[in-house]
């Protein structure tokens, strides 16, 4: 027994020396490659390997009520769910045993019904509870996003409806959320003294550099406006670009996709077609190549896209930007399934675009499986997911069949190739009129699923759906626990990080791994609908130093973003990415 315990000794001293060895040193900026921050745990950048977990799914509630057509999470983690007006009686009552007289048709008195049921209900993340939310007109396939304070600014719908801005505040005061359908004092408000210029259904919002948004296109309007309104902007202003690209009778440029890019610019998708365009000065910049394939993109032939994460290094204050589009449909797939109920696949194809280039040309690649209607979403690692829709069809009433079970990964760092992964199936059928948001988990919220003109729990074989459930990807799974960062605090004033300035975070993470060691990412919240996150950014921070405070105990140093351009004024959830695996999400405002 003596003769084995000098071994043990040896060792046990030999650990601790090292540890406090390490203790007070300042690691490299190697630690914190930018290149590789997205990398996957017990991955390398040559490694081979093309498989990590593949997540798994948690239904919250089988019923909120209300089918969830529109998403929006807020800064004080809850999230805004709502579906339009029109749609019949929900399974849910308004508060207090309200109520509302609603105008369906905007034409006609025959369209006024009285409706005592909730379209909207306000979900709390922590608590996994809902309320009631009192909508009084419709929000039919409208558009959204949040302002630099944090409010929701909720634009347009159907009927009376089409011209309406309602707001939606994340400060107030709200009476506990249970999931009985109980009274909150939070609500909708709808202005009545502002409207929009022009009709918007089936338009799109961006939050610009100068705290503005803009709302732009929606059907048989070929114009953009801005809000807050003033008397310069009180109007809305045409942009031939969204005429070009409508097709007869099917459109296909509906919801077209916005990116703010980090030259001030607007980036706009419809159809096939894209622009760079000056809305300050009405003014295409720059139209690049149409995207091959044939495939046309936007609604009803609904794909997605998403601006791919900017990554900021010392002295660039314009860095490059790619926009990713995956999905749609193929040229006369809605006259095909709406008329004919013939329902053709959909596109597998995906596009990149380094927009930033000066000659940009489209790289295409083929996704796992054919989909319509799909939700790409930006995760804090940089990667996107890929969830929702279906294989054949198009957008609209009954339009499509075959769902797609299987969420699909895209590690937007991997080689051509090597980027797709398809991850474990859900048992709902998300088809027309779902969504899906990121929470600071940096879980998946999804929802939704509507074919039907009105509110159909018995259709066969897809009835609406009034479930909730949440996408836990791989890096929530318990084995990564030791890898995953948690903050402890953000060491700048009410939690406010100005252009450019230096900021730290302290975190605690129990097993450090140097290569690709700490990233820091804002992630802004997105208005998800129709297949389209409006306003959803990942912005990779340049970091300046890492600094290690004690065994398991760190300081990260980075610095804000240089320009409103790359980011937005506004809040943001700040995430660690460790070697592949995000730390829960804090909110930061950016100004």
């Amino acid at each position: 027994m003596a003769s084995k315990k000098p071994p043990f000794f040896f060792f046990f001293f030999f650990f601790h020396l090292t540890l406090i060895l390490s203790l007070f040193t300042t690691l490299s900026s190697s630690d914190f490659d930018v290149e590789d921050y997205n990398r996957p745990p017990g991955s390398s950048s040559n490694s081979n390997n093309n498989s990590v977990d593949g997540g798994h799914w948690i239904l919250l509630h089988s019923s909120i009520g209300v089918s969830a057509m529109h998403m929006q999470l807020l800064r004080n983690g809850k999230v805004v769910i709502f579906d339009g007006i029109e749609v019949g009686p929900s399974n849910l009552t308004l508060p207090d045993r309200q109520c509302l007289r609603l105008v369906l048709s905007a034409t006609t008195n025959r369209g006024v019904v009285t409706d005592c049921t909730a379209h909207s209900v306000l979900y709390d993340v922590a608590s996994n509870t809902f309320c009631p939310l009192t909508l009084r007109t419709n929000t039919w396939c409208s558009s959204g996003s949040v302002d630099p304070d944090g409010t929701l600014v909720q634009t347009g719908g159907y009927g009376d409806g089409i011209r309406k801005i309602r707001t939606f505040s994340p400060t107030c005061q709200e009476t506990d959320a249970v999931s009985d359908g109980s009274s909150s004092s939070c609500d909708w408000t709808e202005l009545s003294s502002t409207t929009l210029a022009a009709h918007r259904w089936y338009s799109s919002n961006q939050v610009l550099p100068d705290g503005r948004l803009i709302i732009v296109g929606g059907r048989q309007s070929f114009s953009y406006e801005f809000f807050p309104k003033n008397s310069r902007n009180d109007r809305s202003f045409y942009l031939r670009f969204l005429f070009e690209t409508m097709d007869p009778y099917e459109e296909n440029n509906l919801y077209p996709f916005l990116h703010l890019l980090p030259d001030g610019n607007l980036f706009i998708f419809a159809n096939n077609r894209s622009i760079s365009f000056d809305y300050n000065q009405n003014k295409v910049v720059r139209e690049f190549p149409v995207i091959p394939g044939g495939y046309k993109r936007s609604y009803p032939s609904t794909g997605s896209s998403v601006l791919l994460p900017l990554k900021l290094t010392a002295g660039v204050t314009v860095p490059e930007a790619e926009v990713m589009i995956c999905g749609g449909s193929p040229p006369g797939a809605f006259n095909m399934s709406n008329k004919a109920r013939v329902f053709l696949p959909a596109a597998r194809s995906c596009g990149r675009l380094r927009v930033t280039d000066l000659d940009p040309k489209w790289k295409i690649e083929n996704m796992p499986m054919p989909r319509v209607m799909p939700d790409m979403l930006l995760l804090p690692t940089g990667d996107v997911i890929i969830i929702n829709g279906a294989g054949n069809g198009t957008a609209g009433w009954n339009d499509a069949v075959n769902p797609v079970l299987n969420p699909v990964l895209y590690r937007s760092g991997r080689p051509y190739g090597r980027r797709f992964m398809v991850l474990n199936p859900t048992a709902i059928a998300r088809m027309y009129h779902s969504s899906a948001v990121l929470l600071p988990s940096g879980g998946i919220l999804v929802g939704g699923s509507n074919p039907h003109r009105k509110y159909n729990f018995t259709a066969d074989p897809f009835p609406t759906e009034l479930s909730l459930e949440v996408y836990e990807p791989y890096y929530l799974d318990t084995q990564y626990a030791s890898m995953r960062p948690s903050i402890l605090t953000v060491e700048t004033s009410m939690q406010i990080v100005s252009y450019g300035q230096m900021f730290s975070v302290t975190f605690v993470l129990p097993l450090y791994m140097p290569n690709p060691g700490v990233s820091v990412a804002l992630v802004a919240p997105s208005f998800s609908t129709h297949s389209f996150a409006m306003n959803q950014r990942v912005v990779v921070l340049e970091v300046a130093g890492l600094e290690r405070l004690s065994v398991v105990a760190y300081k990260i140093t980075a610095r804000g973003p240089p320009t409103s351009a790359v980011a937005p004024p506004g809040f943001y959830m700040l995430f660690l990415v460790h070697s592949g695996v995000p730390s829960e999400g804090v909110w930061l405002k950016i100004q």
